[in-house]
């Protein structure tokens, strides 16, 4: 709270309204001198965040574009970060939801099951099942149409079914009774409007839904691992085996090893281990290219936004050094009002990226955006850098102005 006492003369009060200056209370009395009327103002109760608040409505679309800057860079950082870590979430908690406790995969096959060529013979799998620890094994051809971008697995239906103690949980329809035959989960379904006996196209071939089960089991498709293999050319081989242990899963694991030199071979924990954004190299340079994107988004903003502020307030800048206002409280001045807009920003950013991740969860139940209390804490840091970074050139001119000149500017 400042408290300060000045004498103006009369017509200097229309001045002092320029700036915009919110005051709580004036007590006004007039005496004479020299025979001109003098007013003598008392203000009490301005605040520094009251100038800075109504400084900012006196230009409402200009703050408006500032607080949208920054609040597209918590947007794009949320959102992006949210979908990447969500998908790869989700998919860990399908290939989870297999029940199978180790993943044989080929050599330098990829952790993106999707991107896992079929090289590996079927009849591995008899090798496999025959190692002692070992109770079930199953085959997958994993297969991405190029149309839709959906993964689809080929399976073997008893072995696939028998790897968790429940199995498939069917809503609708029965497991496959032909090679035409398409089994997808009730997610897929849902988005697609699809029911048991619909014709839909997959890998290029005309399929017919036979079932709809649970989601949470590998794949959103499945059909059957000889159709797979013909539609993909890709016959007698696998993409990777699902094996179930009978309970020592490390012993079981040196054992396929020994069996398999130079494979793949992953235990389900490890597997969910690596599932995360952060030890995928191969998005690292995505999510900083984003991250990167929305700073220089926010920076550009603020620092058109308040160097714009600076010059139009040039004149009332010089009467605030008239007055006394140091450069540091000069300075301190346009800072404040960028962390008020950024604050704003943040605030906007966030109302905006949880109500997009509920449209979409809405719209697309398949899709999975999965945002973090780290990242909320990172993004709303980094709008904050970002804004200060670009306020910085505009607060420091606005610091060296002269108030001489600043008076005497039109």
């Amino acid at each position: 709270m400042i408290r300060r006492r000045h004498r103006f003369v009369a017509s200097w009060e229309s001045e002092l309204q320029e700036l915009a200056l919110t005051w709580n209370k004036r007590d006004i009395w007039e005496t004479h001198w020299r025979g001109r009327v003098v007013q003598e103002i008392n203000y009490t109760g301005f605040t520094i965040w009251q100038m800075m608040w109504n400084d900012l409505m006196l230009r409402p679309l200009r703050t408006a574009v500032a607080v949208l800057g920054v609040a597209i860079e918590i947007l794009l950082i949320l959102l992006i970060v949210g979908m990447t870590s969500g998908v790869i979430a989700e998919w860990a908690q399908r290939v989870e939801g297999v029940g199978a406790d180790i993943l044989v995969q080929p050599p330098n096959s990829s952790i993106f099951l999707g991107l896992t060529s079929p090289v590996m013979q079927e009849t591995a799998g008899q090798q496999i099942a025959s190692l002692k620890g070992v109770d079930e094994v199953s085959p997958v051809l994993v297969a991405a149409d190029t149309r839709t971008m959906d993964l689809i697995y080929g399976i073997d239906f008893p072995s696939f079914n028998s790897l968790s103690a429940n199995g498939f949980r069917f809503l609708w329809g029965a497991p496959f009774s032909g090679p035409d035959d398409v089994i997808i989960d009730d997610l897929k379904a849902s988005t697609k409007h699809l029911k048991v006996g619909q014709k839909i196209s997959l890998l290029g071939h005309e399929f017919t839904i036979c079932g709809i089960v649970y989601h949470g089991r590998g794949a959103r498709y499945y059909i059957s691992l000889k159709t797979a293999q013909d539609l993909v050319g890709a016959e007698g081989r696998v993409s990777m085996f699902y094996v179930r242990s009978t309970g020592d899963t490390d012993a079981a694991r040196q054992a396929l090893l020994k069996i398999l030199p130079g494979h793949r071979v992953l235990s389900m924990a490890e597997y969910l281990t690596l599932m995360n954004s952060s030890n995928l190299p191969e998005l690292r340079p995505f999510i900083r290219s984003m991250v990167v994107l929305g700073l220089v988004i926010s920076f550009i903003v603020v620092l058109l936004t308040m160097h714009t502020m600076v010059m139009e307030r040039t004149r009332e800048i010089g009467i605030l050094k008239a007055l006394g206002a140091s450069r540091f409280e000069i300075l301190r001045l346009v800072l404040q009002e960028t962390l008020l807009m950024a604050a704003m920003g943040t605030a906007v950013g966030l109302i905006a990226t949880y109500s997009v991740r509920a449209v979409l969860k809405a719209t697309t139940p398949t899709l999975t955006i999965l945002i973090s209390n780290g990242w909320i804490v990172r993004a709303i840091l980094l709008a904050v850098l970002g804004a200060l970074a670009g306020a910085l050139y505009p607060a420091y001119r606005a610091a060296r102005v002269d108030p001489v000149e600043a008076l005497a500017y039109e």
